[in-house]
């Protein structure tokens, strides 16, 4: 008994997959090498391509809702330019704003801290005073501390050693984080050039990846990559805009409340929250622990408020705003957010928590759009199978009516 063409075809894929696959396993460490190789050379471009997507959304607002009304030639030559410098300065400014607002704070209150610090140092010695007065024993461990001989000879050549070890391992170090900086300044370079290359180009770039799938795949294979791609940038597009809306919405209300309550950093520490949450879930609670901590310093009763005022408001922003901002924008429920949130932060770190959330939100809509499409078809088949049967049981009633008259007139 012989095999047709297309069996034939399926058994030799799948000999040559399952050979691909033992390969893969052979030589596991190198492969696993040679993509870390190749993530390497193209992460400029990945960055560059993760910029010129952040970048896109101011700019095409602006290019939209500004700028639409130009028109003409010239006008449409120089409104992406226009539109690209305006999304460009945004961000630096947003960028700018949070470092002038934040760091001149935390550089203050670190001098503060290291001011408070020899009162405190003194303080200390002063209760260890009285404790060594009123438990005795203390003072005999001090004494017997004073009365060990500590052998100078020897620490001094440790130290000698450790500095003859130390200058060259310093050395390397500082040639290794010279390197460092210039290969990551030459990396973001490049990458922010081949962004501004993918802004300018992209519905050129846009139209080349649309023939090339078209070239390479049948009609509904491409009608289907095509399908999963605009819902990927749907969903991320609604992320980062959902996210960010929702950062301002959160600074805001920290502002105006602890305005309201009269503590202090009010603007810091409300542009310092709205700018860590960015980072999905935890982002708000590292800003958190910084205002706690400058307004420690200042009132510690106040702190304690504050950390009352930041879980309440926390609360109204988890139940009442992300659901509604961010949730609804990607259509993803909590429970699926948190699962992104966890899975993308242990594999990736903070870059995975806001990748993995459209990521997710992608596949969830098409797990869904794909289970209730097949339950519809079952569905379907169960209707038309009830149907069948009730066809069939009204044949074979009309069947034995027709018999029944036959029989009467016989």
């Amino acid at each position: 008994m012989g095999f047709s063409k297309n069996k034939i075809k399926q058994i030799c894929g799948l000999m040559v997959f399952a050979a691909f696959l033992v390969l893969l396993v052979v030589y596991s460490k190198s492969v696993m090498n040679g993509l870390v190789m190749t993530i390497e050379m193209v992460r400029p471009f990945i960055i560059g391509g993760a910029i010129a997507f952040v970048l896109n959304l101011p700019m095409r607002m602006i290019e939209e809702k500004l700028l639409g009304k130009w028109k003409g030639k010239l006008a449409e030559k120089v409104k992406r330019p226009i539109s690209m410098l305006f999304a460009i300065v945004v961000v630096v400014l947003i960028i700018v704003l949070v470092i002038a607002t934040v760091v001149p704070q935390i550089s203050k209150t670190v001098t503060v801290l290291g001011n408070k610090i020899p009162a405190f140092l003194d303080e200390v010695v002063i209760r260890l005073e009285a404790l060594s007065v009123e438990y005795p024993e203390i003072e005999e461990q001090i004494i017997a501390l004073e009365s060990l001989e500590i052998n100078w000879d020897s620490i001094m050549d440790s130290a000698v050693n450790f500095l003859k070890n130390g200058v060259g391992s310093m050395l390397t170090s500082t040639f290794s984080v010279a390197g460092s900086i210039i290969g990551g300044t030459v990396e973001v370079v490049i990458a922010f050039i081949f962004a501004l290359y993918i802004l300018s180009q992209k519905e050129a770039l846009g139209d080349q990846g649309r023939r090339i799938i078209s070239a390479y795949f049948s009609e509904k294979k491409a009608g289907s990559i095509l399908k999963v791609l605009a819902l990927l940038h749907k969903n991320f597009s609604s992320f980062i805009t959902g996210q960010c809306l929702e950062a301002v919405i959160l600074g805001t209300m920290f502002i105006i409340t602890m305005s309201i309550f009269r503590m202090p950093y009010a603007f810091m520490v409300g542009v310092l929250i709205a700018f860590t949450a960015l980072i999905p879930i935890v982002g708000a609670f590292i800003g958190c622990a910084v205002g706690a901590f400058l307004i420690l310093i200042e009132n510690p009763i106040l702190a304690l408020w504050f950390v009352v005022l930041f879980l309440v408001l926390q609360q109204v922003e988890g139940n009442l705003i992300y659901p509604k901002v961010v949730g609804n924008s990607v259509g993803l429920p909590a429970i699926w957010v948190l699962m992104a949130v966890s899975l993308g932060g242990s594999l990736f770190g903070v870059v995975g928590m806001l990748f993995f959330i459209p990521l997710l939100a992608t596949f969830y809509t098409l797990l869904r759009e794909n289970v209730n499409a097949r339950n519809a078809k079952k569905c379907q088949v169960r209707q038309e199978n009830k149907v069948q049967e009730e066809e069939e049981e009204q044949e074979s009633a009309e069947e034995e009516d027709s018999k029944e008259d036959e029989n009467e007139k016989l």
